[in-house]
């Protein structure tokens, strides 16, 4: 089944690929390791779309190998790669991305790094104390991120960074700190009428 799963993932056909990438998350446990290995191989083809694929499939895989070439493909050359990495390392929650999921905050497509973002809130706590600190020490486009993802992650030790950044001269980064004290339940409770 798995030769047919791959035949199909890299036929150009997106509605024939989907369906195999799901299929190949419902095989056997003891046919992951041949799938990981052949989906690890398809992330060297030259084709975006075959590598694109591959990491589709491999976010139904749960398995140790897994999440270290997820972390690998947020390098490749192609964004919609990225893309598909940074989506992938959210569905697997792997902490070991945390570092690269970090680096990624900064990536030059936005896209990518928005994704990037909602996989470190999917992390939630372990990602708390990284992203306070890109919250006081970073640009402002991954200020935002960072706070974004705070917000997602809804962890009380975040509500001084969001307290302050609610004077932040970005209204989308006090957008989201209000959110993520509301999310919190504290939102406006603190101040008097």
């Amino acid at each position: 089944m798995l030769k047919r799963y791959l035949r199909a993932l890299t036929s150009g056909d997106d509605s024939l690929a989907e369906w195999a990438a799901a299929g190949i998350g419902l095989l056997p446990e003891e046919q992951h390791p041949a799938a990981v290995s052949a989906l690890q191989a398809l992330l060297e083809d030259p084709a975006e779309d075959r590598r694109w694929w591959a990491l589709r499939a491999l976010s139904e895989i749960q398995a140790d190998n897994v999440p270290p070439l997820l972390i690998t493909a947020l390098q490749d050359p192609s964004p919609e790669v990225r893309q598909c990495a940074a989506l992938a390392l959210r569905m697997q929650r792997a902490v070991q991305a945390l570092p690269a999921l970090l680096e990624a905050l900064q990536d030059p497509d936005p896209l990518t790094a928005l994704l990037a973002a909602e996989a470190l809130a999917a992390l939630g706590e372990p990602a708390v104390a990284p992203l306070l600190e890109l919250v006081t020490h970073s640009p402002q486009a991954v200020r935002l991120l960072a706070i974004r993802a705070l917000a997602e992650i809804r962890d009380p030790q975040t509500i001084p960074a969001l307290f302050a950044a609610l004077d932040d001269e970005s209204m989308l980064i006090e957008y989201w700190a209000n959110e993520g004290l509301e999310r919190l339940g504290v939102g406006m409770a603190f101040f008097k009428p």
